[in-house]
């Protein structure tokens, strides 16, 4: 979960970077970013996930991100081909808020994985 929670974080922060001449780049940026973060501590610092502040603020970000998903979701018909995300910006924002709560999601078994381990120690 560490190597999946790592490929996330560096999608993540390349999201974040092309988003530099994007109209609400700061917007998305910041969304991408977030979700980064997070699976950035998953892979390398998972023992934050036993804080119950940490946990509490990661729950918040996966319910912001379900929230997204549903406010974002692409009313485009298709807008998982090609040829409609790439020209179609609602698509392509609605699959950007799909791949942060699949990341999000993965954070999710790799702190459960990690938490454990961390609550179980002496």
């Amino acid at each position: 979960m560490r190597i999946l929670s790592s490929i996330f974080c560096i999608l993540l922060v390349l999201f974040t970077l092309v988003q530099y001449n994007d109209p609400d780049g700061l917007f998305w940026g910041l969304i991408y970013g977030v979700a980064a973060l997070w699976c950035g501590l998953a892979a390398l610092r998972p023992v934050v996930f036993a804080r119950p502040l940490w946990r509490g603020l990661y729950a918040a970000t996966l319910a912001l991100s379900v929230v997204g998903v549903v406010w974002f979701w692409p009313t485009t018909p298709g807008f998982w081909r090609q040829e409609v995300w790439w020209e179609t910006e609602t698509a392509r924002e609605g699959m950007g808020m799909m791949i942060v709560l699949i990341a999000l999601i993965t954070v999710w078994f790799a702190s459960r994985r990690g938490g454990s381990s961390v609550r179980s120690a002496p």
